[in-house]
């Protein structure tokens, strides 16, 4: 694991951007896993910079995303997909047909969770996987348990993840409580995995995923066993 600490999120954002931007230099037709939420926006208003300035090229990439919201379709401007749309897609030259969210209308969620993971293997798996993490160690939406979930499933969104959530919309009722989110699998088969994360709300989070016990009960602590790991921390907001 390299654990790296920085003093701002602007640098936290332009260090993940440049690991993020090697991977799709070296390999052009590399595929994405993305995430959202409010640490990833800084990256990836600096990668679009750098597709700008002509430093990248993003033609042949595919992307992944880690999660969707149950019942929200991509014009909800709350839906991860609009989100992606917003932040980085409509922003560089990606091509939007290799964009991919779990689809949060599925009528039959397990079996969307099937076909999306199948999918992911097909695609040759994920080259980097950026991920975010939750004050209760969630990384996409998997939420402490007792044990860990394999496979793109659906979750019911524990309480202190719809309160943080309730930031995004008019009112904590309009939050989903409900969502599909790529499983420990697909996110550990990944060939390299990038967690960012700042604030100093995070840090207990922080210590407990990356220097304490492996558990279920911190989702993200699983991420200790990963083979080519970065973690990105700022303490300040």
């Amino acid at each position: 694991m390299n654990y790296i600490v920085v003093d701002s999120y602007k640098e936290l954002s332009r260090k993940a951007a440049q690991i993020i931007a090697s991977v799709v230099t070296l390999k052009p037709d590399c595929v994405l896993g993305l995430a959202t939420g409010s640490s990833p926006v800084g990256t990836y208003d600096r990668l679009t910079e750098m597709y700008e300035n002509g430093e990248l090229d993003f033609s042949r990439v595919t992307s992944v995303n880690l999660d969707e919201y149950v019942g929200l379709d991509g014009t909800n401007d709350q839906s991860y997909r609009y989100f992606m749309n917003k932040n980085l897609f409509d922003r560089v030259n990606i091509d939007k047909n290799r964009t991919f969210v779990p689809n949060g209308l599925a009528a039959d969620p397990a079996a969307e969770g099937e076909a999306y993971d199948n999918h992911i293997k097909e695609l040759g798996g994920i080259d980097i996987q950026l991920l975010g993490i939750g004050l209760d160690g969630h990384i996409g939406f998997n939420e402490p348990d007792s044990f860990f979930t394999k496979e793109t499933h659906l979750v019911k969104l524990h309480e202190s993840t719809i309160e943080a959530n309730s930031r995004f919309f008019a009112s904590r009722d309009e939050v989903p409580t409900t969502a599909i989110t790529m499983g420990m699998s697909s996110i550990m088969q990944a060939r390299r995995v990038l967690l960012i994360a700042n604030g100093a709300k995070k840090k207990e989070i922080m210590e407990k995923a990356f220097f304490g016990p492996i558990t279920p009960e911190v989702p993200a602590s699983i991420l200790q066993m990963h083979p080519d790991l970065t973690v990105i921390y700022c303490e300040n907001d």
